[in-house]
């Protein structure tokens, strides 16, 4: 295809697309495999870390349980403190690199990448679920007990489904979220949509038309 006039910027496009669109969707490709499969492993974790971190506890009645709930509480409190807390290209280059530089880890870009927003998936959600979990009335449990019911029985049947049920919106909107924010495991080597954009921008000299496509392929997979 003919190079377009300096000022033709639908022409630009047309060539990028022309010359580069394999490779676009192959990295978006990439980006939408690793944020379905994050986000169900991220959700599941999310999931248990919550229910953890909304087990009551009583030291006088049981000073035993107390401590050991209490013991998991506070390295899953820090887990998502942490996560929460860092930027994900951070913490990809800090697993990715250091975990070969000190344990002698080697992992793959795609193992490393899942590994990395799943963990960071799960910590969003594990917020969630707990705040799911806590929207419910204690009434609901009381009553559950007062028939017959466990703790754990009117957890699983009465409380986790409310709270599920509230928790959809914000689930939606962490997965929209992290979806974008996946495009950071680029700093990895991945060749996502984001890696393959920079590449693209390498290659042909052209700094901006790249990533309006971009743009527009996140907000589609976004919006869908």
């Amino acid at each position: 295809m003919a190079l377009p006039e300096a000022n033709d910027f639908f022409g630009w496009v047309a060539y990028i697309l022309n010359e580069y669109g394999s490779m676009l969707l192959s990295g978006a490709w990439k980006t939408m495999v690793i944020a379905v499969i994050s986000t169900a492993i991220g959700c599941v974790i999310g999931f248990a870390v919550g229910i953890v971190q909304t087990i009551p506890t009583n030291r006088r009645e049981n000073p035993v349980h107390w401590a050991v709930v209490g013991f998991f509480k506070a390295l899953l409190n820090a887990y998502v403190e942490i996560f929460r807390g860092t930027p994900m290209m951070v913490q990809a280059a800090f697993i990715y690199y250091g975990a070969a530089m000190l344990f002698g880890i080697h992992m793959g870009t795609w193992t490393a990448a899942l590994f990395i927003v799943s963990i960071n998936t799960g910590a969003y959600m594990a917020e969630t679920v707990r705040g799911g979990i806590l929207s419910i009335d204690p009434g609901q449990e009381e009553a559950a007990l007062s028939l017959g019911y466990t703790k754990a029985q009117a957890m699983v049947s009465i409380i986790f489904p409310a709270a599920l049920k509230n928790c959809i919106p914000a689930l939606g909107n962490n997965f929209v979220t992290l979806f974008k924010s996946s495009a950071q495991v680029s700093t990895i080597g991945l060749a996502d949509l984001m890696y393959t954009a920079n590449l693209i921008r390498g290659n042909s000299f052209l700094p901006f038309m790249p990533l309006v496509l971009v743009a527009i392929l996140y907000l589609v997979m976004t919006l869908s």
